[in-house]
C-alpha cells in the first residue's frame, strides 16, 4: 500500500511540474522570462514626449521606466530628478550626479516601473 501511494504521489508531482512548466512564467518578476520578449520598443522621440512630472519616463541602461507615480516618493528633491524626464538618464542614475551609484534596493525598485526597451538611434 505504501509503495502504491509513493508511486501515485510521484506521478502526480511530476504531472503538476510539467503543467506549471507549460504555462506562463507567472513566478518570475515583471520584465523577465517570456514577457521580456514581448516588451515594446520605445524610440527617443516617444521618450521625449514624456517629460513632465505627471508623465515622466526615463531611459536607464537600455530600458525605459515610467516613474510618474514614483516621483513623489523619491527621497531627493524633485528638481534633481525632473530634468531627466523624457531623456536617457543612465549616467545620472549610475552616479547620482555625485559619483555614487544607487543602492541594490533602488535597482530592485526601478524594475517595478519598467515599461519597455529603449531604441537607441545609431
Amino acid at each position: 500500500m505504501t509503495r502504491k501511494l509513493f508511486i501515485f504521489s510521484t506521478i502526480a508531482f511530476w504531472i503538476a511540474v510539467a503543467g506549471l512548466g507549460t504555462t506562463s512564467v507567472w513566478w518570475l518578476p515583471a520584465g523577465q522570462g517570456a514577457a521580456q520578449a514581448k516588451e515594446q520598443t520605445i524610440s527617443p522621440a516617444d521618450l521625449a514626449k514624456h517629460r513632465s512630472p505627471e508623465n515622466c519616463w526615463m531611459a536607464i541602461r537600455g530600458a525605459v521606466y515610467d516613474l510618474s507615480t514614483y516621483l513623489p516618493e523619491h527621497p531627493s528633491r524633485p528638481d534633481i530628478v525632473l530634468p531627466w524626464c523624457g531623456k536617457e538618464a543612465s549616467e545620472a542614475y549610475n552616479t547620482k550626479m555625485k559619483g555614487r551609484p544607487h543602492s541594490p534596493y533602488a535597482d530592485e525598485l526601478l524594475a517595478k516601473y519598467r515599461i519597455g526597451l529603449f531604441a537607441k538611434v545609431p
